[in-house]
């Protein structure tokens, strides 16, 4: 079985010209003309390689190698190929165009699969247009609802079914659930995002559960005033009370005892954010993640009753805006066996390992047995444009892929 590493080479470098910002930063943004033009381009690949293609009602795009015996559950393959502002070009595509040329490469050497192989790119996995991740994938396992979609507006207050139709894609929502028993299992080649596999100078890590976030908005009101005229006694200071509470989320994630907690407060946004001005209004994006869902649970716990004793000793008004709050995953033992046995027969050695990152396996994984497959990326950058796997690593992450994706379906 032969991998045409030049040729997969080229289509990411192609794929990588539809971004609507200069090489070699990549912009693609769900449903803009640009995300469109690039689908036109995978569809046109997907149709060179004799795969049967169908989107669904959001735009999740599915290309099937039809099997021996076509009403058995498929075996899954994909990612997404949606990027962030200036990010970078391997991120999701490595999954997609890696996934295909594991079928070109089975393909060319005769394989014949019992069930059929299904190659999926996910509609948004990125929360860059409508603020939620994993947009597609959460639509097809029915976490989330027709109804819960159509209630998503983008920045400009353009509803989600009216950006969707405007592209193309028509249908009701409640459609795009699958259904019971469609994948048997599901698998996902993905760069790392991290630096572990480099560091250790492995190729190979095979994740054996999925961390999520819960992600949460909070916003401040105190009381604004001239900095020089308001005495401190008499200061209710917004920024004060966000500082703190960004603090305790450090604390807690760190008391939490397991290296896989982790506590972020990634925006603070302030008004009116003069340099004279005491700080009335504060809005905090924390995000807390753990592949132990009780546990980071428990942080959670610990932050929110932190920011209600805060504000009450500081007179700060608050409010709490839920954002999400998924459960992690564990990957299904058969699909890491496989991914184990396959490695093992090319020599390539590997760690198991959690993925920390959000992923659209994460929600695969309430549908079927789900594993992802994870190749290094340069200094474990990701999400901008010097973003980097090379060749031989992708390389040995499709050889890898492809014969995972025959043992599971034979």
């Amino acid at each position: 079985m032969t991998v045409n590493i030049q040729r997969l080479m080229g289509e990411l470098e192609r794929l990588a010209t539809f971004s609507d910002a200069p090489a070699p930063a990549v912009t693609r943004v769900l449903y803009t003309p640009t995300d469109l033009a690039a689908r036109a381009y995978l569809k046109s690949l997907f149709a060179e390689t004799d795969l049967e293609l169908r989107e669904d009602a959001l735009g999740n795009l599915f290309a099937r190698w039809v099997g021996a015996e076509p009403d058995l559950p498929a075996v899954g393959t994909g990612s997404h190929t949606d990027a962030i502002p200036h990010a970078g070009r391997y991120d999701g595509v490595v999954g997609v165009l890696g996934g295909l040329e594991a079928i070109r490469a089975l393909q060319a050497a005769c394989f014949r699969p019992r069930r059929s192989i299904e190659l999926l790119m996910f509609t948004s996995e990125e929360p860059t247009r409508f603020g939620i991740g994993c947009l597609g994938s959460r639509a097809l396992c029915g976490a989330w609802t027709a109804e819960m979609l159509g209630r998503l507006r983008d920045s400009e207050g353009k509803s989600l079914d009216q950006a969707r139709t405007e592209a193309g894609f028509s249908g009701g929502l409640e459609t795009v659930r699958l259904p019971e028993n469609y994948y048997s299992a599901f698998v996902e080649l993905h760069i790392e995002q991290g630096p572990l596999l480099e560091q250790e100078n492995l190729p190979l890590g095979i994740v054996t559960a999925i961390a999520a976030p819960a992600s949460l908005i909070v916003r401040l009101s105190g009381q604004g005033g001239h900095a020089g005229t308001v005495l401190m006694p008499d200061r209710r200071d917004a920024l004060l009370a966000g500082a703190e509470i960004a603090l305790e989320v450090d604390r807690a994630a760190r008391a939490s005892g397991a290296p896989d907690t982790v506590g972020t407060t990634g925006i603070f946004k302030v008004h009116p954010g003069a340099i004279n001005s005491i700080p009335s209004r504060v809005e905090l994006g924390i995000d807390i993640r753990d592949i132990d869902g009780a546990r980071r649970d428990a942080v959670v716990s610990r932050v929110v009753a932190a920011v209600g004793e805060i504000c009450e000793r500081r007179g700060i008004g608050y409010e709490i805006e839920w954002m999400n709050a998924d459960p992690p995953a564990q990957s299904g033992e058969e699909v890491v066996r496989a991914l184990e046995a396959s490695a093992q027969e090319l020599g390539l050695p590997y760690r198991k390992m959690v993925s920390r990152a959000y992923h659209d396996s994460l929600f695969m994984a309430r549908l079927c047995p789900t594993a992802m497959l994870f190749i290094p990326c340069k200094n474990g950058w990701s999400h901008r444009p010097d973003e980097y796997a090379s060749p031989e690593h992708i390389e040995q992450g499709v050889r890898v892929l492809a014969r995972t994706l025959a043992r599971l379906a034979e």
